[in-house]
């Protein structure tokens, strides 16, 4: 975020928003601010320069407040669409054609092998498209009934998810649930396909497990993430993305654009969830708020009142 917001602001510079003023909030805008606000601050822009900056802005409005118990997790392959491959008939192996993480396709040849009876070379052909996850045939060696390879279909993958005791009267067969990485960034949707019945005594905890698409192959098994089971929605009349929200003074505030400026406005906040906040004052519907890079108009007004300081 250090990073971001550094780019953020060099761009902004480099549009020349050190010349931007502050304009004086006039008239009904002035009387919507807390009392203790007399004297509210404008950071004015040009197109230019909010390009430059990032800055987006979106009409306040209703929105969705989806109420989530977030829980912990890791990425599996899915069990149902995985399939070892073994030798039909004993014999010696002549050639292996695929090796491990190899894409397969169904019927595609994974190695061949000549027949310890007929003498007759044949090929083992993979059940299934997907990935090679596993590979325990080299040539010369004689097959046995060992598995020679594990083949696994990656397009849709499961969710293994912690969850504790007291949150098991919570989850149900069905729920939706939003899956992200641990480090953040994309977001996913999947859905509780199965509870356990027992619990583990090493760290007493039950699995959920959530069944989720993969089609894109960006959830690779093996790395842990962030899931938020969702529990209940809940629509209310006025929200604003949670990116918005800055604080001033000790206060909460939405910049809106007025047309002649951002202006910080305070709010009262309500309830939330991952995505939204409820406003319950200091903002009106339709109004246009400055919904990403809003730090960076925090920024610039506070170093325009520290020069107006010195």
């Amino acid at each position: 975020m250090n990073a971001l917001r550094t780019i953020a602001i060099a761009a902004l510079a480099s549009a020349s928003l050190a010349g931007c003023g502050r304009e004086d909030a006039a008239g009904n805008n002035a009387e919507r601010q807390d009392e203790a606000h007399e004297e509210s601050h404008a950071v004015s822009l040009t197109p230019a320069q909010v390009a430059a900056a990032g800055i987006e802005t979106l009409a306040a409005g209703a929105a969705t407040i989806r109420e989530t118990l977030p829980l912990y997790g890791a990425i599996t392959p899915n069990a149902t669409a995985v399939r070892q491959v073994s030798a039909r008939y004993p014999g010696a192996i002549r050639t292996v054609a695929k090796s491990f993480g190899d894409s397969v396709r169904q019927g595609e040849t994974l190695a061949t092998v000549e027949s310890n009876e007929s003498l007759q070379v044949y090929s083992i052909t993979s059940p299934l498209a997907g990935v090679v996850t596993e590979r325990n045939a080299n040539t010369g060696e004689q097959t046995g009934e060992r598995t020679l390879f594990t083949i696994a279909d990656l397009s849709t993958v499961w969710v293994e998810v912690a969850l504790f005791p007291r949150d098991v009267g919570k989850v149900k067969q069905g729920q939706r649930v939003t899956i992200r990485g641990a480090e953040g960034g994309a977001a996913a949707d999947g859905e509780v396909i199965w509870i356990a019945p027992f619990g583990s005594s090493a760290n007493q905890t039950l699995t959920a497990r959530v069944l989720l698409d993969n089609g894109e192959r960006r959830w690779a098994p093996g790395l842990y993430v962030n899931a938020q089971i969702a529990l209940g929605e809940l629509e209310v009349p006025l929200a604003v993305r949670n990116l918005a929200l800055q604080t001033l003074d000790e206060r909460t505030v939405v910049f809106v654009d007025t047309g002649n400026g951002f202006e910080p406005r305070p709010v009262q906040l309500g309830r939330a969830d991952s995505e939204h906040t409820e406003i319950v004052a200091g903002l009106e519907s339709g109004a246009r708020y400055v919904a990403k890079n809003s730090f960076i108009l925090k920024a610039e007004l506070g170093k325009g009142e520290a020069e107006h300081e010195d």
